[in-house]
């Protein structure tokens, strides 16, 4: 429609009216100088909304009822409080939620991994935000009398935990320093937590391997309870440390399961990597330090396997800690998220971060402009005075009329010049004056020329 084009041509023209008429921009000038202020500003707009933190994430955790599945729930709950969604994908175990963060397609975040499953080779790109919690392996076993040796389970049926579980690769790995290998005379198989505890109860095997990425708490207490199964005793659990550095030597206290009962009736030596929780390098800093307020809050406590305030910690194995959690261990969180809701700050933490900056780039650039622009149009003003100047100075002494007709000539040249001159509004007093001498001068001329 006419009347539309019109009014948008006549609101565009109102923009461009500043940069024209007060800082004496040519057309095109002035276009530019809005385009890149656009570009700023809707740059600015873009960061405000691309840096907020999603609103739902994604942990892998562990077999269903196994501590890792348990801790995921109870980091749930507290990132609810701020309005965030943890979805939990359960797994095996350590080894596929390793996999799993290592493939960008899972659409996976953060995740629950034991230490020692890259054997400090072939690390994948992830961050670790601390480690959050011991991880005791638990040997439970028939035999009529104790057992002091893992290759004492030499020829007999083992349950060395599930595929993709940190169990299994760390029995197979234990079990591999006695001399014990698939494929050689020890039965080894890959049933899971529960079944592999009920094939214990019922005699179907002698043995199994049993940690929290697997096994429910409840299968473990179970089988600790269970008079006929034994719970092995590392003895030699200061060596075990000693060649495999993420192990970490941990005691079960005499009669801690059942005191009425003195369960255990000794205390137990036990070994065992320390749980990391991972994330991908990309995990936003509000959520980073969401979880780790959420890691205090599950893993701060004491219990049978850790004092109060141990975890989480910084404590680097095959991941580096990330920049974030680094930032959140020396000082916790920032001013704005300690002081203000989990929402307002992230909304106030971006606005600082999008506008700020380009605000600080902004005004200054704008005001720089009609100071540099007022420099250069007083510095061209200027060139024409000295060149008035030195026209009225020759006309101090007596000229001939050739030498006259010279002169008016440069004033009828410096005219012409001015009048090209592109001046803005605001300097449209400064250029009349000069006008206004020009014809001063011009009149100068004609004066000396009727006298002489």
């Amino acid at each position: 429609m006419p009347g539309t084009e019109y009014r948008r041509k006549t609101a565009f023209n109102r923009i461009l009216t500043p940069f024209t008429e007060l800082f004496g921009f040519s057309r095109g000038l002035a276009v530019l100088a809005v385009l890149m202020i656009t570009t700023v500003m809707l740059t600015g707009v873009f960061w405000f909304f691309h840096s907020a933190p999603p609103d739902t994430i994604t942990i892998t955790s562990g077999a269903p009822g196994s501590s890792f599945q348990v801790n995921a729930e109870k980091y749930k709950a507290i990132l609810a409080r701020n309005h965030v969604t943890l979805k939990i994908l359960p797994s095996a175990g350590s080894l596929e939620n390793l996999q799993r963060l290592e493939d960008p397609a899972s659409g996976v975040d953060v995740g629950f991994v034991q230490g020692g499953l890259t054997n400090g080779t072939n690390i994948p790109k992830l961050v670790s935000l601390g480690s959050i919690s011991y991880q005791p392996l638990l040997v439970f076993y028939r035999s009529e009398s104790p057992m002091t040796l893992l290759s004492g389970l030499k020829g007999r049926r083992v349950a060395v935990g599930a595929v993709g579980s940190g169990t299994r690769a760390l029995a197979l790995g234990l079990l591999e320093l006695n001399g014990i290998q698939p494929g050689g005379a020890t039965t080894l198989s890959d049933l899971d937590a529960d079944d592999a505890a009920k094939a214990l109860v019922d005699g179907k095997v002698d043995a199994v391997f049993l940690m929290g990425d697997s096994a429910s708490p409840q299968v473990m207490r179970k089988l600790l309870l269970t008079p006929e199964i034994r719970l092995f005793d590392f003895t030699q659990a200061d060596g075990y440390t000693r060649r495999i550095s993420y192990l970490t030597k941990l005691e079960l206290p005499e009669g801690s399961v059942d005191f009425g009962s003195n369960i255990p009736s000794q205390d137990v030596r036990l070994v065992g990597p320390t749980v990391e929780l991972l994330a991908r390098p990309s995990l936003h800093p509000a959520l980073s330090d969401l979880l780790l307020e959420a890691a205090r809050e599950v893993h701060g406590g004491p219990s049978l396997m850790r004092k109060r305030g141990e975890f989480p910690a910084p404590i680097e194995h095959d991941y580096p800690i990330s920049a974030d959690a680094t930032r959140f261990y020396k000082s916790g969180k920032s001013f704005l998220y300690r002081t203000l809701p989990f929402w307002l700050a992230t909304l106030v933490n971006r606005m600082l971060v999008a506008f700020v900056p380009v605000v600080v780039v902004l005004v200054p650039g704008l005001r720089m402009i009609p100071a540099l622009y007022r420099w250069r149009l007083k510095l061209l003003i200027y060139r024409w005075y000295r060149a008035l100047l030195r026209v009225e100075r020759e006309l101090l002494i007596p000229v001939q009329t050739e030498q006259h007709a010279e002169l008016v000539e440069r004033v009828g040249e410096i005219e012409t010049a001015v009048n090209r001159m592109k001046v803005p509004a605001s300097f449209a007093e400064q250029f009349y004056v000069l006008r206004q001498h020009i014809d001063y001068v011009r009149a100068r001329l004609t004066t000396g020329a009727k006298g002489h």
